[in-house]
């Protein structure tokens, strides 16, 4: 539950605040008329997100269980590389994305409500593309899936309410602390599902040592109880976790944070 609902308010908000600029400098600029090209925009973004969440669902719904297990650590590495980029992109881009976002619109403009349509779905099918395949792959780490899918749909509902909120200017929020902060989380979260997908192809016989085991406490801890799937869902936690599982997982975290809480280069200037 916890896991799922930082992606979805980390998410959520950043598509949330894109919405909102994009709309804010649509009516800064008295272009109200475009507002319903960009909301279509927007929508479809959503319905492609949606559909892709199916997708992967059915898809590994029908698939043997050989070839669910090739197509969950797939879609699990898939995920990391794609959020570890996505972190990593939002950290640079932060502060230059309102003056980005407004070019773009600028630019769209000259083609007309359907250019303009087609760049809000842009901007904003990123987040829930992302979001889709990440929720998907961290819903697989877990077996307790109404507490997760709880945890999705409180983290939606607070991530839209404060983006109408600072939309409207009631409420203030210092974003950078926030991005930074649940940043983390998602690499926390990043590093469980790498773990997963490691071994998902260990059971395919592809990375050695599936039985090698640092750990298996199966023994006074169930893999389905609440507490194996709290860990589970939230620092990729396994009852029954192998060597290489944990040396990548503990590599990914060590690499990834380092880098990403590295302080910037500060500009010397001289003159």
């Amino acid at each position: 539950m916890l896991s799922t609902f930082l992606i979805a308010l980390r998410e959520g908000l950043e598509a949330s605040l894109i919405v909102g600029i994009l709309v804010a400098y649509l009516v800064k600029t008295g272009r109200r008329s475009l507002l319903p090209a960009l909301w279509a925009g927007v929508g479809s973004a959503l319905a492609a997100s949606l559909a892709l969440g199916g997708f992967l669902s059915f898809t590994s719904a029908e698939l043997s269980s050989r070839g669910e297990e090739f197509f969950a650590g797939t879609t699990s590495f898939l995920a990391v590389g794609l959020v570890t980029w996505m972190v990593f992109w939002m950290q640079r881009t932060a502060r230059g994305l309102r003056d980005e976002l407004h070019g773009k619109i600028d630019t769209a403009l000259i083609g007309g409500p359907f250019a303009l349509a087609v760049t809000a779905f842009i901007a904003t099918s990123r987040e829930g593309l992302e979001t889709a395949l990440f929720i998907y792959t961290n819903f697989k780490t877990t077996s307790a899936t109404s507490s997760a899918s709880i945890g999705l749909i409180i983290g939606l509902a607070v991530s839209i309410t404060l983006g109408v909120l600072i939309y409207q200017r009631s409420v203030k929020l210092n974003l950078s602390k926030f991005f930074t902060t649940t940043g983390i989380a998602l690499i926390v979260v990043a590093a469980g599902v790498l773990s997963y997908a490691i071994h998902e192809y260990q059971e395919l016989g592809w990375l050695p040592g599936p039985d090698a085991f640092i750990w298996n406490i199966t023994s006074w801890m169930s893999p389905d109880s609440v507490i194996a799937s709290l860990l589970a869902g939230s620092i990729g936690f396994d009852t029954t976790t192998s060597w290489l599982q944990f040396i990548v997982w503990a590599a990914y975290l060590g690499l990834v944070l380092g880098a990403y809480l590295k302080p910037a280069k500060k500009v010397v200037t001289t003159r």
